[in-house]
Protein backbone atom coordinates (compact mmCIF):
# COMPACT_ATOMS: atom_id res chain seq x y z
CA UNK A 1 0.00 0.00 0.00
CA UNK A 2 1.48 3.35 -0.94
CA UNK A 3 1.57 4.58 2.28
CA UNK A 4 4.03 6.49 4.95
CA UNK A 5 3.68 7.63 8.61
CA UNK A 6 5.94 11.02 9.50
CA UNK A 7 8.59 11.51 12.04
CA UNK A 8 8.29 13.67 15.29
CA UNK A 9 9.87 17.01 13.66
CA UNK A 10 7.85 16.92 10.11
CA UNK A 11 4.22 18.58 12.11
CA UNK A 12 6.02 21.24 12.97
CA UNK A 13 8.09 21.44 9.54
CA UNK A 14 4.78 21.52 7.49
CA UNK A 15 3.05 24.30 9.94
CA UNK A 16 6.07 26.53 9.02
CA UNK A 17 5.66 25.95 5.17
CA UNK A 18 1.85 26.27 5.65
CA UNK A 19 2.02 29.19 7.52
CA UNK A 20 4.68 31.02 5.54
CA UNK A 21 2.27 30.13 2.75
CA UNK A 22 -0.33 31.70 4.62
CA UNK A 23 1.51 34.81 4.97
CA UNK A 24 2.36 35.05 1.41
CA UNK A 25 -0.70 34.78 0.38
CA UNK A 26 -2.15 37.35 2.21
CA UNK A 27 0.04 39.64 1.00
CA UNK A 28 -0.40 39.03 -2.76
CA UNK A 29 -4.22 39.08 -2.33
CA UNK A 30 -3.91 42.68 -0.45
CA UNK A 31 -1.39 44.15 -2.94
CA UNK A 32 -3.44 42.41 -5.92
CA UNK A 33 -6.47 42.60 -4.59
CA UNK A 34 -7.43 44.19 -1.77
CA UNK A 35 -9.80 42.80 0.80
CA UNK A 36 -11.89 41.20 -1.63
CA UNK A 37 -15.43 40.52 0.04
CA UNK A 38 -16.34 36.80 0.67
CA UNK A 39 -19.35 37.51 -1.98
CA UNK A 40 -17.33 38.58 -4.78
CA UNK A 41 -14.66 35.53 -4.73
CA UNK A 42 -17.44 33.25 -6.15
CA UNK A 43 -17.07 32.43 -9.95
CA UNK A 44 -14.60 31.50 -12.71
CA UNK A 45 -12.58 28.88 -13.90
CA UNK A 46 -8.79 27.39 -12.65
CA UNK A 47 -7.02 25.70 -15.07
CA UNK A 48 -5.08 22.97 -13.87
CA UNK A 49 -2.20 20.76 -15.91
CA UNK A 50 0.05 17.96 -15.78
CA UNK A 51 1.99 15.87 -17.98
CA UNK A 52 -0.25 12.39 -16.99
CA UNK A 53 -3.54 12.24 -17.82
CA UNK A 54 -5.99 11.18 -15.27
CA UNK A 55 -6.38 7.23 -15.39
CA UNK A 56 -9.93 7.31 -13.95
CA UNK A 57 -12.52 9.09 -11.24
CA UNK A 58 -13.03 5.16 -9.77
CA UNK A 59 -11.39 4.88 -6.50
CA UNK A 60 -11.63 0.85 -6.55
CA UNK A 61 -9.17 1.00 -9.86
CA UNK A 62 -7.51 3.85 -10.23
CA UNK A 63 -3.90 3.57 -9.21
CA UNK A 64 -2.29 6.92 -10.29
CA UNK A 65 -1.47 10.05 -8.05
CA UNK A 66 -3.64 12.78 -9.72
CA UNK A 67 -6.92 10.82 -10.32
CA UNK A 68 -6.67 9.76 -6.60
CA UNK A 69 -5.91 13.25 -5.66
CA UNK A 70 -8.70 14.35 -7.45
CA UNK A 71 -11.53 11.70 -6.06
CA UNK A 72 -10.67 12.45 -2.68
CA UNK A 73 -10.46 16.13 -2.81
CA UNK A 74 -13.27 16.93 -5.02
CA UNK A 75 -15.48 14.84 -6.67
CA UNK A 76 -16.15 12.28 -4.02
CA UNK A 77 -15.97 12.37 0.18
CA UNK A 78 -13.79 9.67 2.08
CA UNK A 79 -14.53 8.76 5.63
CA UNK A 80 -11.96 10.88 6.97
CA UNK A 81 -9.69 14.11 6.08
CA UNK A 82 -6.65 15.21 7.75
CA UNK A 83 -5.75 18.44 8.64
CA UNK A 84 -2.04 20.18 7.66
CA UNK A 85 -0.80 18.30 10.99
CA UNK A 86 -1.78 14.98 9.45
CA UNK A 87 -4.50 14.74 12.29
CA UNK A 88 -7.53 12.82 10.96
CA UNK A 89 -10.92 15.10 10.82
CA UNK A 90 -14.72 14.01 10.32
CA UNK A 91 -15.51 14.06 6.76
CA UNK A 92 -18.51 12.53 5.04
CA UNK A 93 -18.10 10.12 8.60
CA UNK A 94 -19.37 12.70 11.47
CA UNK A 95 -17.60 10.57 13.71
CA UNK A 96 -16.26 6.94 14.82
CA UNK A 97 -15.75 5.05 17.64
CA UNK A 98 -12.91 2.15 18.18
CA UNK A 99 -13.62 -0.39 21.01
CA UNK A 100 -11.30 -3.39 21.27
CA UNK A 101 -13.44 -6.00 22.12
CA UNK A 102 -10.30 -8.50 22.20
CA UNK A 103 -6.99 -8.57 22.35
CA UNK A 104 -6.46 -9.04 19.26
CA UNK A 105 -9.47 -7.36 17.87
CA UNK A 106 -10.97 -3.45 16.90
CA UNK A 107 -14.66 -2.71 16.84
CA UNK A 108 -14.90 0.57 14.35
CA UNK A 109 -18.00 2.55 13.73
CA UNK A 110 -18.65 5.09 11.92
CA UNK A 111 -21.33 7.46 12.02
CA UNK A 112 -22.09 8.81 8.60
CA UNK A 113 -23.35 12.42 7.90
CA UNK A 114 -27.00 12.80 6.82
CA UNK A 115 -26.62 15.65 4.88
CA UNK A 116 -24.25 13.96 1.71
CA UNK A 117 -26.23 12.77 -1.73
CA UNK A 118 -24.62 11.88 -4.55
CA UNK A 119 -24.89 14.07 -7.49
CA UNK A 120 -27.70 12.56 -9.19
CA UNK A 121 -29.46 13.17 -5.63
CA UNK A 122 -29.46 10.21 -4.45
CA UNK A 123 -28.55 9.82 -0.06
CA UNK A 124 -24.99 8.55 0.42
CA UNK A 125 -25.19 6.38 3.32
CA UNK A 126 -23.52 3.82 5.11
CA UNK A 127 -24.37 1.12 2.70
CA UNK A 128 -21.69 2.89 -0.19
CA UNK A 129 -19.16 2.55 2.96
CA UNK A 130 -20.18 -1.10 2.97
CA UNK A 131 -19.95 -1.67 -0.64
CA UNK A 132 -16.93 0.06 -1.20
CA UNK A 133 -15.13 -1.88 1.41
CA UNK A 134 -16.36 -5.06 0.13
CA UNK A 135 -15.39 -4.04 -3.56
CA UNK A 136 -12.01 -3.05 -2.36
CA UNK A 137 -11.29 -6.53 -0.59
CA UNK A 138 -12.79 -8.63 -2.81
CA UNK A 139 -9.75 -9.91 -5.28
CA UNK A 140 -11.76 -9.84 -8.76
CA UNK A 141 -12.15 -6.43 -8.52
CA UNK A 142 -7.80 -6.05 -8.24
CA UNK A 143 -7.88 -2.90 -6.26
CA UNK A 144 -4.69 -1.73 -6.11
CA UNK A 145 -3.97 -1.26 -2.75
CA UNK A 146 -5.83 -3.88 -0.95
CA UNK A 147 -3.70 -5.24 1.18
CA UNK A 148 -4.08 -1.99 2.57
CA UNK A 149 -7.72 -3.55 4.22
CA UNK A 150 -5.39 -7.03 4.95
CA UNK A 151 -6.12 -6.86 8.39
CA UNK A 152 -9.51 -6.25 7.94
CA UNK A 153 -12.69 -8.83 8.69
CA UNK A 154 -13.67 -9.19 5.12
CA UNK A 155 -17.42 -8.10 5.38
CA UNK A 156 -18.88 -4.83 7.25
CA UNK A 157 -22.27 -4.69 9.35
CA UNK A 158 -24.37 -2.39 8.84
CA UNK A 159 -26.05 -1.42 12.20
CA UNK A 160 -28.64 1.07 10.33
CA UNK A 161 -28.43 3.13 7.09
CA UNK A 162 -26.34 5.27 8.74
CA UNK A 163 -23.94 3.81 11.14
CA UNK A 164 -21.20 0.82 9.65
CA UNK A 165 -18.82 -1.39 11.77
CA UNK A 166 -15.40 -3.23 10.80
CA UNK A 167 -13.37 -5.57 12.61
CA UNK A 168 -9.50 -5.53 12.54
CA UNK A 169 -6.59 -6.45 13.70
CA UNK A 170 -4.76 -3.62 15.65
CA UNK A 171 -2.20 -2.00 13.85
CA UNK A 172 -0.59 1.26 12.87
CA UNK A 173 -2.29 4.52 11.07
CA UNK A 174 -5.73 2.13 10.86
CA UNK A 175 -7.84 4.88 9.85
CA UNK A 176 -5.62 6.03 6.71
CA UNK A 177 -7.64 3.96 4.25
CA UNK A 178 -10.60 6.14 5.53
CA UNK A 179 -9.02 9.30 3.99
CA UNK A 180 -6.90 7.18 0.92
CA UNK A 181 -10.33 5.45 -0.71
CA UNK A 182 -13.19 7.73 -1.84
CA UNK A 183 -16.16 5.76 -1.16
CA UNK A 184 -18.01 4.72 -4.70
CA UNK A 185 -22.28 4.93 -4.99
CA UNK A 186 -23.57 1.39 -4.84
CA UNK A 187 -26.85 2.18 -6.34
CA UNK A 188 -24.83 2.69 -9.53
CA UNK A 189 -21.74 0.09 -9.78
CA UNK A 190 -23.41 -2.55 -7.00
CA UNK A 191 -25.07 -4.74 -9.85
CA UNK A 192 -21.21 -4.23 -11.92
CA UNK A 193 -19.21 -7.43 -11.36
CA UNK A 194 -16.28 -6.75 -9.49
CA UNK A 195 -14.18 -7.72 -12.40
CA UNK A 196 -16.24 -5.33 -14.81
CA UNK A 197 -15.27 -2.30 -12.62
CA UNK A 198 -12.30 -1.32 -14.75
CA UNK A 199 -13.84 -1.25 -17.91
CA UNK A 200 -17.37 0.51 -16.79
CA UNK A 201 -17.67 4.17 -18.59
CA UNK A 202 -18.64 4.92 -14.97
CA UNK A 203 -14.87 6.04 -14.41
CA UNK A 204 -13.33 7.99 -17.53
CA UNK A 205 -17.53 9.54 -19.05
CA UNK A 206 -19.86 8.85 -16.05
CA UNK A 207 -18.50 9.29 -13.32
CA UNK A 208 -21.03 10.49 -10.32
CA UNK A 209 -19.84 12.22 -6.77
CA UNK A 210 -20.69 13.12 -4.13
CA UNK A 211 -18.08 15.96 -3.45
CA UNK A 212 -17.80 20.11 -3.42
CA UNK A 213 -17.26 19.44 -7.21
CA UNK A 214 -19.29 17.49 -9.75
CA UNK A 215 -18.43 16.05 -13.31
CA UNK A 216 -19.22 18.21 -16.10
CA UNK A 217 -17.42 16.13 -19.10
CA UNK A 218 -14.33 14.91 -20.63
CA UNK A 219 -12.27 15.32 -23.51
CA UNK A 220 -10.17 11.75 -23.76
CA UNK A 221 -6.55 12.51 -24.10
CA UNK A 222 -7.12 16.55 -23.43
CA UNK A 223 -9.14 17.40 -20.60
CA UNK A 224 -11.45 16.65 -17.71
CA UNK A 225 -13.68 19.37 -16.13
CA UNK A 226 -15.27 19.90 -13.19
CA UNK A 227 -18.20 22.31 -11.59
CA UNK A 228 -18.68 23.87 -8.31
CA UNK A 229 -21.40 21.12 -6.39
CA UNK A 230 -23.97 24.14 -5.27
CA UNK A 231 -25.83 21.61 -2.89
CA UNK A 232 -22.56 21.03 -0.49
CA UNK A 233 -23.20 21.33 2.95
CA UNK A 234 -22.32 24.50 4.41
CA UNK A 235 -21.18 22.37 7.64
CA UNK A 236 -17.93 21.34 5.25
CA UNK A 237 -17.82 24.90 3.58
CA UNK A 238 -20.58 25.06 1.04
CA UNK A 239 -19.86 25.14 -2.58
CA UNK A 240 -16.59 25.97 -3.63
CA UNK A 241 -15.56 29.44 -4.87
CA UNK A 242 -14.41 28.77 -8.21
CA UNK A 243 -17.10 27.58 -10.73
CA UNK A 244 -15.31 24.80 -12.20
CA UNK A 245 -11.64 23.40 -12.15
CA UNK A 246 -10.26 22.10 -15.47
CA UNK A 247 -7.44 19.58 -15.10
CA UNK A 248 -6.03 19.61 -18.51
CA UNK A 249 -3.10 16.41 -19.81
CA UNK A 250 -0.34 18.25 -21.55
CA UNK A 251 2.62 15.46 -22.33
CA UNK A 252 5.55 17.92 -22.52
CA UNK A 253 7.12 19.73 -19.35
CA UNK A 254 8.15 22.78 -22.56
CA UNK A 255 4.62 23.24 -23.32
CA UNK A 256 3.64 23.26 -19.60
CA UNK A 257 5.82 25.83 -18.80
CA UNK A 258 4.88 28.24 -21.59
CA UNK A 259 1.29 27.69 -20.91
CA UNK A 260 1.99 28.96 -17.63
CA UNK A 261 3.87 32.15 -18.51
CA UNK A 262 1.51 33.06 -21.12
CA UNK A 263 -1.61 32.71 -18.23
CA UNK A 264 -3.57 29.63 -20.32
CA UNK A 265 -3.21 27.94 -17.20
CA UNK A 266 -3.05 28.58 -13.55
CA UNK A 267 -1.52 26.04 -12.01
CA UNK A 268 1.17 23.51 -13.87
CA UNK A 269 1.83 20.23 -11.07
CA UNK A 270 5.44 18.93 -11.03
CA UNK A 271 7.41 21.70 -12.47
CA UNK A 272 11.08 20.25 -14.18
CA UNK A 273 13.37 21.74 -11.56
CA UNK A 274 15.60 23.08 -14.14
CA UNK A 275 12.56 25.19 -14.92
CA UNK A 276 11.99 26.56 -11.01
CA UNK A 277 14.18 29.48 -11.63
CA UNK A 278 12.44 30.83 -14.71
CA UNK A 279 9.34 30.25 -12.99
CA UNK A 280 10.07 32.33 -9.93
CA UNK A 281 11.62 35.17 -11.59
CA UNK A 282 8.62 35.16 -14.09
CA UNK A 283 6.19 38.23 -13.86
CA UNK A 284 2.60 36.60 -13.13
CA UNK A 285 3.43 33.48 -11.36
CA UNK A 286 4.98 31.88 -8.36
CA UNK A 287 6.78 28.45 -7.58
CA UNK A 288 5.40 26.88 -4.32
CA UNK A 289 7.78 24.28 -2.82
CA UNK A 290 6.27 21.51 -0.40
CA UNK A 291 7.44 18.57 0.95
CA UNK A 292 6.50 14.84 -1.21
CA UNK A 293 6.15 11.12 0.15
CA UNK A 294 7.49 10.18 -3.33
CA UNK A 295 10.58 8.12 -4.30
CA UNK A 296 12.04 7.75 -8.21
CA UNK A 297 13.14 4.52 -8.85
CA UNK A 298 14.72 2.38 -11.43
CA UNK A 299 13.02 -1.39 -11.06
CA UNK A 300 13.84 -4.28 -12.06
CA UNK A 301 11.68 -6.96 -13.62
CA UNK A 302 13.19 -9.72 -11.61
CA UNK A 303 10.94 -12.28 -13.44
CA UNK A 304 13.64 -12.05 -16.39
CA UNK A 305 16.72 -14.22 -16.04
CA UNK A 306 19.18 -11.15 -16.15
CA UNK A 307 17.59 -9.46 -12.79
CA UNK A 308 16.63 -12.67 -11.32
CA UNK A 309 19.98 -12.67 -9.15
CA UNK A 310 20.37 -10.31 -6.24
CA UNK A 311 24.29 -9.91 -6.87
CA UNK A 312 23.18 -8.41 -10.47
CA UNK A 313 20.88 -5.61 -8.96
CA UNK A 314 23.20 -4.60 -6.94
CA UNK A 315 25.63 -4.42 -9.48
CA UNK A 316 23.21 -2.31 -11.53
CA UNK A 317 22.85 -0.16 -8.44
CA UNK A 318 26.32 0.52 -7.37
CA UNK A 319 27.13 0.95 -11.16
CA UNK A 320 24.81 4.37 -11.13
CA UNK A 321 25.52 7.60 -9.93
CA UNK A 322 23.20 8.60 -8.28
CA UNK A 323 24.25 11.95 -6.91
CA UNK A 324 25.34 12.73 -10.09
CA UNK A 325 21.65 12.68 -11.40
CA UNK A 326 20.50 14.63 -8.33
CA UNK A 327 23.12 17.63 -8.91
CA UNK A 328 22.60 17.22 -13.09
CA UNK A 329 18.87 17.62 -12.59
CA UNK A 330 17.51 18.24 -9.50
CA UNK A 331 19.23 22.04 -9.26
CA UNK A 332 18.79 21.29 -5.02
CA UNK A 333 15.73 20.03 -5.12
CA UNK A 334 16.05 16.59 -3.66
CA UNK A 335 18.21 14.13 -2.47
CA UNK A 336 19.79 10.66 -3.27
CA UNK A 337 16.79 7.72 -2.54
CA UNK A 338 17.24 5.28 0.22
CA UNK A 339 15.58 2.11 0.41
CA UNK A 340 12.05 2.44 -0.10
CA UNK A 341 11.58 5.20 2.54
CA UNK A 342 11.48 8.79 2.45
CA UNK A 343 11.97 11.20 5.04
CA UNK A 344 8.46 11.41 5.99
CA UNK A 345 8.79 8.53 7.54
CA UNK A 346 9.59 8.42 11.10
CA UNK A 347 11.87 5.45 10.93
CA UNK A 348 13.65 7.35 8.19
CA UNK A 349 17.75 7.63 8.87
CA UNK A 350 19.78 9.95 6.36
CA UNK A 351 22.82 9.07 8.25
CA UNK A 352 22.33 4.89 8.02
CA UNK A 353 25.03 3.62 5.68
CA UNK A 354 23.14 0.07 5.42
CA UNK A 355 20.66 2.16 3.32
CA UNK A 356 22.20 2.83 0.60
CA UNK A 357 24.85 1.07 -1.82
CA UNK A 358 27.64 3.34 -2.40
CA UNK A 359 28.23 4.68 -6.41
CA UNK A 360 31.43 1.92 -6.22
CA UNK A 361 32.08 0.94 -10.58
CA UNK A 362 35.07 -1.55 -9.33
CA UNK A 363 32.43 -3.39 -6.78
CA UNK A 364 29.67 -3.85 -9.52
CA UNK A 365 32.13 -5.07 -12.01
CA UNK A 366 33.46 -7.79 -9.44
CA UNK A 367 29.51 -8.67 -8.54
CA UNK A 368 28.69 -8.82 -12.18
CA UNK A 369 31.19 -11.43 -12.61
CA UNK A 370 30.76 -13.64 -9.41
CA UNK A 371 27.20 -13.66 -11.38
CA UNK A 372 28.54 -14.85 -14.41
CA UNK A 373 28.77 -11.73 -16.83
CA UNK A 374 32.21 -11.37 -18.21
CA UNK A 375 33.32 -8.77 -20.95
CA UNK A 376 33.57 -10.01 -25.27
CA UNK A 377 35.49 -9.48 -27.34
CA UNK A 378 33.53 -5.90 -27.58
CA UNK A 379 33.41 -5.38 -24.52
CA UNK A 380 29.48 -6.12 -23.90
CA UNK A 381 29.00 -8.44 -21.16
CA UNK A 382 27.98 -12.07 -21.98
CA UNK A 383 26.94 -14.74 -19.49
CA UNK A 384 27.76 -18.16 -19.95
CA UNK A 385 25.19 -18.89 -23.02
CA UNK A 386 26.97 -15.96 -24.95
CA UNK A 387 23.81 -13.66 -24.42
CA UNK A 388 24.52 -10.18 -24.48
CA UNK A 389 23.60 -8.18 -21.23
CA UNK A 390 20.99 -6.03 -22.93
CA UNK A 391 17.67 -4.86 -22.29
CA UNK A 392 15.13 -1.91 -22.47
CA UNK A 393 14.81 0.21 -20.13
CA UNK A 394 11.13 3.02 -19.84
CA UNK A 395 9.79 5.50 -18.79
CA UNK A 396 6.52 8.00 -19.48
CA UNK A 397 7.14 10.42 -22.34
CA UNK A 398 6.67 14.36 -21.86
CA UNK A 399 8.67 13.71 -18.56
CA UNK A 400 11.61 15.54 -19.38
CA UNK A 401 13.30 14.95 -15.92
CA UNK A 402 13.16 10.84 -16.14
CA UNK A 403 13.90 10.61 -19.76
CA UNK A 404 17.42 12.40 -18.80
CA UNK A 405 17.53 9.67 -16.64
CA UNK A 406 17.46 7.04 -19.07
CA UNK A 407 19.96 8.79 -21.13
CA UNK A 408 22.14 9.13 -17.65
CA UNK A 409 21.89 5.65 -16.32
CA UNK A 410 22.54 4.65 -20.74
CA UNK A 411 25.44 6.27 -20.04
CA UNK A 412 26.95 4.77 -16.99
CA UNK A 413 25.84 1.62 -17.68
CA UNK A 414 27.49 1.58 -20.86
CA UNK A 415 31.26 1.83 -19.17
CA UNK A 416 30.60 -1.34 -17.80
CA UNK A 417 29.52 -3.61 -21.11
CA UNK A 418 25.86 -2.69 -20.47
CA UNK A 419 23.56 -2.34 -23.51
CA UNK A 420 20.33 0.02 -21.60
CA UNK A 421 18.29 0.80 -24.53
CA UNK A 422 15.61 4.02 -23.27
CA UNK A 423 12.04 3.84 -24.57
CA UNK A 424 9.56 6.55 -23.67
CA UNK A 425 5.84 5.50 -23.63
CA UNK A 426 2.78 6.70 -23.18
CA UNK A 427 1.66 7.22 -19.70
CA UNK A 428 -1.62 4.90 -19.74
CA UNK A 429 0.09 2.83 -21.95
CA UNK A 430 3.38 2.44 -19.60
CA UNK A 431 0.82 1.75 -16.76
CA UNK A 432 -0.95 -1.11 -18.62
CA UNK A 433 2.58 -2.61 -19.33
CA UNK A 434 3.66 -2.53 -15.49
CA UNK A 435 0.57 -3.61 -14.16
CA UNK A 436 -0.82 -6.41 -16.38
CA UNK A 437 -0.18 -10.46 -15.47
CA UNK A 438 2.04 -9.98 -18.64
CA UNK A 439 4.55 -7.42 -17.12
CA UNK A 440 5.67 -6.82 -20.55
CA UNK A 441 9.31 -4.41 -19.70
CA UNK A 442 12.48 -5.20 -18.26
CA UNK A 443 13.00 -1.65 -16.05
CA UNK A 444 11.49 0.87 -15.31
CA UNK A 445 12.14 4.70 -14.36
CA UNK A 446 8.97 5.69 -12.31
CA UNK A 447 7.77 6.66 -8.58
CA UNK A 448 5.78 5.73 -5.76
CA UNK A 449 3.75 8.60 -4.01
CA UNK A 450 3.55 6.90 -0.21
CA UNK A 451 0.38 6.63 1.72
CA UNK A 452 0.70 8.01 5.31
CA UNK A 453 0.82 4.82 6.73
CA UNK A 454 3.70 3.24 5.14
CA UNK A 455 3.34 -0.75 4.49
CA UNK A 456 5.28 -2.36 1.51
CA UNK A 457 2.86 -5.23 1.46
CA UNK A 458 1.77 -4.26 -2.19
CA UNK A 459 4.50 -3.83 -3.94
CA UNK A 460 7.02 -6.43 -2.09
CA UNK A 461 5.02 -8.96 -0.58
CA UNK A 462 4.96 -12.13 -2.45
CA UNK A 463 1.51 -12.98 -1.35
CA UNK A 464 0.90 -10.10 -3.98
CA UNK A 465 2.93 -11.05 -6.96
CA UNK A 466 -0.05 -11.01 -9.53
CA UNK A 467 -1.68 -7.96 -8.17
CA UNK A 468 -0.83 -4.89 -9.75
CA UNK A 469 1.88 -2.83 -7.69
CA UNK A 470 3.88 -6.03 -7.38
CA UNK A 471 5.16 -5.52 -10.60
CA UNK A 472 8.98 -6.17 -9.56
CA UNK A 473 8.08 -9.86 -9.45
CA UNK A 474 10.36 -9.68 -5.93
CA UNK A 475 9.48 -12.76 -3.87
CA UNK A 476 11.78 -13.28 -0.03
CA UNK A 477 10.39 -14.96 2.66
CA UNK A 478 11.82 -12.79 5.33
CA UNK A 479 10.64 -9.73 3.55
CA UNK A 480 7.01 -11.27 3.56
CA UNK A 481 7.98 -11.62 7.37
CA UNK A 482 9.08 -8.27 8.39
CA UNK A 483 6.46 -6.37 6.24
CA UNK A 484 3.86 -8.67 7.91
CA UNK A 485 5.38 -8.13 11.21
CA UNK A 486 5.85 -4.19 10.61
CA UNK A 487 2.42 -4.01 9.32
CA UNK A 488 0.63 -4.71 12.99
CA UNK A 489 3.51 -3.00 15.26
CA UNK A 490 2.16 0.29 17.34
CA UNK A 491 5.08 0.76 19.43
CA UNK A 492 7.81 2.83 17.59
CA UNK A 493 10.61 1.73 19.59
CA UNK A 494 10.15 -1.51 19.19
CA UNK A 495 9.37 -1.18 15.44
CA UNK A 496 12.34 0.45 14.60
CA UNK A 497 15.38 -2.16 14.97
CA UNK A 498 13.02 -4.30 12.55
CA UNK A 499 12.62 -1.13 10.21
CA UNK A 500 16.18 -0.99 9.59
CA UNK A 501 16.74 -4.97 9.21
CA UNK A 502 13.82 -4.37 6.74
CA UNK A 503 15.39 -1.53 4.71
CA UNK A 504 19.08 -2.88 4.81
CA UNK A 505 17.69 -6.05 3.84
CA UNK A 506 15.79 -4.53 0.66
CA UNK A 507 19.09 -2.31 -0.28
CA UNK A 508 21.01 -5.71 -0.79
CA UNK A 509 18.37 -7.06 -2.45
CA UNK A 510 17.51 -4.32 -4.70
CA UNK A 511 14.58 -4.86 -6.42
CA UNK A 512 14.33 -1.62 -6.64
CA UNK A 513 17.24 1.40 -7.28
CA UNK A 514 16.16 4.46 -5.17
CA UNK A 515 17.05 7.01 -7.29
CA UNK A 516 16.29 10.29 -5.62
CA UNK A 517 13.78 12.15 -3.13
CA UNK A 518 12.19 15.41 -4.48
CA UNK A 519 10.82 18.39 -3.28
CA UNK A 520 6.94 18.82 -5.18
CA UNK A 521 7.51 21.65 -7.81
CA UNK A 522 4.32 23.76 -8.22
CA UNK A 523 3.93 27.25 -10.58
CA UNK A 524 0.97 28.90 -9.65
CA UNK A 525 -0.44 32.13 -11.51
CA UNK A 526 -0.67 34.94 -8.99
CA UNK A 527 -4.61 35.45 -9.99
CA UNK A 528 -5.57 32.40 -8.12
CA UNK A 529 -5.44 32.96 -4.34
CA UNK A 530 -5.61 31.00 -1.59
CA UNK A 531 -3.53 28.29 -2.58
CA UNK A 532 -1.87 26.33 -0.37
CA UNK A 533 0.13 23.24 -0.44
CA UNK A 534 1.80 20.90 2.17
CA UNK A 535 2.71 17.24 2.32
CA UNK A 536 -1.14 16.33 1.54
CA UNK A 537 -0.48 17.48 -2.11
CA UNK A 538 -1.60 20.13 -4.27
CA UNK A 539 -5.36 20.32 -3.60
CA UNK A 540 -6.23 20.15 0.15
CA UNK A 541 -7.53 23.57 -0.09
CA UNK A 542 -9.32 23.68 -3.75
CA UNK A 543 -12.40 24.68 -2.05
CA UNK A 544 -11.12 27.88 -0.99
CA UNK A 545 -9.25 28.92 -4.29
CA UNK A 546 -10.45 32.08 -5.62
CA UNK A 547 -9.37 34.54 -8.56
CA UNK A 548 -9.23 37.95 -8.42
CA UNK A 549 -12.27 39.65 -9.67
CA UNK A 550 -10.39 41.77 -12.11
CA UNK A 551 -8.60 39.08 -13.51
CA UNK A 552 -10.55 36.77 -14.75
CA UNK A 553 -11.27 36.00 -18.43
CA UNK A 554 -13.61 36.78 -20.38
CA UNK A 555 -16.77 34.09 -20.61
CA UNK A 556 -15.86 33.51 -17.02
CA UNK A 557 -18.88 33.70 -14.43
CA UNK A 558 -17.89 36.86 -11.87
CA UNK A 559 -19.51 37.04 -8.83
CA UNK A 560 -22.06 33.79 -8.19
CA UNK A 561 -23.68 33.37 -5.40
CA UNK A 562 -23.61 30.49 -2.89
CA UNK A 563 -25.82 28.03 -3.77
CA UNK A 564 -25.91 29.33 -7.73
CA UNK A 565 -25.16 27.28 -10.45
CA UNK A 566 -21.78 26.79 -12.37
CA UNK A 567 -21.84 28.67 -15.81
CA UNK A 568 -21.53 25.93 -18.06
CA UNK A 569 -21.60 27.96 -20.74
CA UNK A 570 -17.95 29.64 -19.92
CA UNK A 571 -14.82 28.78 -22.46
CA UNK A 572 -11.78 27.61 -20.75
CA UNK A 573 -8.09 27.87 -22.41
Amino acid sequence: MRTSIFNLWLPALIAVIVLGACDAGDGERGAAGGDVPEEQRYGGTAVIASIGDLQSMNALTASDYNSNSIMREMLFMPLIKYDERIEPLPWLAERWDTVRVAPDTLELTFHIRRDIRWHDGQPTTAEDVAFTFERAVDPRTAFPNASGFALYAPRAELLDPYTVRFRLQPHSDFLDMWYQTSIMPRHILGDVPPAQLIQHPFGTSEPVGNGPFRFARRVPGQEWVFEANPDFPEALGGRPYLDRVVYRYIPEMTTLLTELLTGRIDAYFGVNPNQAEQVNSSPGVRLIESPFRQWVYLAWNTRRPMFQDARVRRALTMAIDRQQIVDALLYGYGEVGRGTLSPAHWSYDPNDPGTVLPYDTAQARRLLAEAGWTPGPDGILRNAQGQQFRFTMITNQGNEVRRDILEIVQAQLRQLGIIAQPRLVEWNTMNQQLQSRERNFDAVVSSWVDYFRKDDKDILHSSNLDNPFQYVGYANPRVDALIDTLGVMMNRDEARPLWREYQHLITQEAPYTPLYIPERLTGVSERLQGVQMDVRGELPTVTEWWILPSQRRAGEATGAQPGAPADTAAQTN
